[in-house]
């Protein structure tokens, strides 16, 4: 048996709740991680080992990332919005040995399996449960003393996607983290916390703060899908303590009316958590002003090397900025590597925070280090004399829709795919739900008749090769793009011309 989740004393007590319905207590998940265990064993999965695993928002995934993380297993959780090219990548590039998926996903896990030599994988039943060993498994002979990784994986500058990978470090079971120190000091998270995710699980946030929770005993409810009415609903019912969101899922509480925001007692709640992208000032300032001064942002990466955080009453303060440093030094930098002055805008650079590497990309890697051991996201920002930070641009050409992030190369190189395409740019506009939109800006091939007909074409061929979230919303034609003689593209001059600030 794997060391147990919560406190002996509170084993009927509820550990994930799902938004729908159905339940599990700990001494349930428990039961359930133990058979994780074993079947991962039977795989002969040893300690620095990777899997996959592929699951909406549903209960099944929970036992098999503790397994994972409690055996010391490196995990990916995989999009399964991605196209099945997309998604057999993801689990190829990560040398998942096993695939784990649930009967929802089954369809896109035969695929992936038939695109990945040598991957083993596993369908649940459609109630969630695995398959029976052939032989009984000894769980309290098996190892189990090192903590796991999660490696989640980002959309990469050059189109693929790359997986943040943390060092292989034998870390006893239980050993407290600097996040998890983080999420109990600075946010009160213990054995009385509920914390209500409202993302998808495949993303860093909404599974690190539900496991997060877990693992000091407090309750995890998990929506299946978001809906603003219903996430003030799951507050009441079930007494929520914590709750994070993304700006776009704000901006859509703050669509609901005033009948329907006082409809609900939500007096549990003690903080209000955003992060993911940028948020509007008026949004922030609504938020504030309906939840109270209960509100927080970070700002961090799954890179794991730098956090900030700012609470109600600094941020009303500081507005637009995303807090001072939790841990490490923080450096802005110039183009040639120069230390900038407070107020000065250039690259934030970390020292003295933890490791980590682009798998299967040693390019990538090197270039977020620099000689002096510091690493960086690719952000722009200024810090202030005290210490707050403001970003500037969030890795330049990212697009952040919804929370979600996007690289232009990807759907450059797909939209080019195409026979009427002769040149692309694809940039984000401002939105004001979801943040910035995908667009793209094409220079079609002579002969190609450029209008909404070949607009349409555009966004459903890119459709066909990723996945839709990806996707242009939008199609703009242009006689020339703006390249210099090497080439380059002058994205830049692109977005002044379609989104001037």
């Amino acid at each position: 048996m794997s060391e147990p989740l919560g406190s002996p004393a509170a084993r009927d007590k509820d550990a994930l709740i799902m938004g729908a319905g159905g339940r599990l207590d700990f001494a349930t998940l428990q039961g359930q991680i133990d058979q994780a265990v074993a079947l991962l064993a039977a795989d002969g999965l040893s300690f620095g080992d990777h899997i996959a695993v592929l699951f909406g928002n549903e209960a099944a995934l929970f036992p098999i990332v503790w397994a994972a993380q409690r055996t010391g297993l490196y995990y990916t959780p995989v999009n399964w919005h991605l196209t099945a090219d997309e998604a057999s990548y993801v689990v190829g590039d990560c040398d998942a040995r096993v695939l784990l998926a649930s009967h929802a996903h089954a369809e896109l896990a035969a695929t992936i399996s038939a695109a990945v030599p040598g991957l083993h994988t596993v369908i649940l039943a459609p109630d969630g449960s695995l398959p029976e060993l052939p032989s009984p498994v000894d769980t309290t002979k098996l190892p189990q003393s090192w903590e796991g990784f999660a490696m989640f994986y980002s959309s990469g500058t050059t189109g693929r996607p790359k997986g943040v990978l943390r060092p292989p470090v034998r870390t006893p079971v239980g050993t407290t983290g600097a996040i998890d120190q983080l999420m109990r000091g600075l946010y009160g998270l213990n054995s009385d916390s509920v914390y209500l995710s409202t993302g998808p699980l495949y993303h860093a946030a909404p599974l690190g703060w539900s496991t997060a929770t877990q693992r000091v005993g407090g309750t995890t409810v998990v929506m299946e899908r978001f809906d603003a009415l219903t996430v003030l609903e799951l507050i009441e019912r079930h007494r929520v303590t914590h709750v994070q969101f993304v700006p776009t899922m704000m901006t859509r509480l703050l669509r609901l009316t005033p009948e329907e925001r006082n409809r609900f007692d939500l007096s549990s709640l003690k903080y209000v958590i955003h992060a993911a992208a940028p948020c509007p000032i008026d949004v922030k300032r609504a938020i504030i002003d309906w939840f109270g001064p209960i509100v927080w942002e970070y700002y961090a990466g799954t890179e794991g090397n730098g956090y900030f955080a700012i609470d109600s009453t600094d941020w009303l303060a500081h507005p637009g900025s995303v807090g001072r440093a939790m841990f490490g030094t923080t450096h802005i930098l110039d183009d040639e590597g120069r230390e900038l002055p407070p107020g000065e805008i250039g690259t934030i650079w970390f020292e003295g925070t933890g490791e980590f590497a682009y798998h299967n990309d040693k390019e990538k890697t090197a270039t977020a280090f620099n000689d002096r051991g510091w690493s960086t996201l690719g952000d722009v920002g200024h810090v202030e004399p005290d210490g707050y930070l403001y970003l500037s641009d969030r890795r330049v050409d990212l697009i952040i829709s919804g929370g979600v992030n996007i690289y232009p190369q990807e759907v450059e190189n797909a939209l080019t795919l195409h026979p009427a395409v002769y040149d692309a740019a694809v940039i984000g506009v401002r939105d004001e739900e979801m943040g910035q939109r995908v667009v793209a800006v094409v220079q079609a091939e002579p002969g190609a008749t450029p209008g909404p007909d070949l607009g349409a074409e555009l966004i459903a061929h890119c459709q066909q090769q990723l996945a839709k979230f990806k996707c242009p919303r939008e199609v703009a034609f242009v006689e020339e793009l703006p390249r210099l003689p090497s080439g380059k593209l002058l994205r830049r001059r692109v977005r002044d011309e379609f989104d001037p600030h």
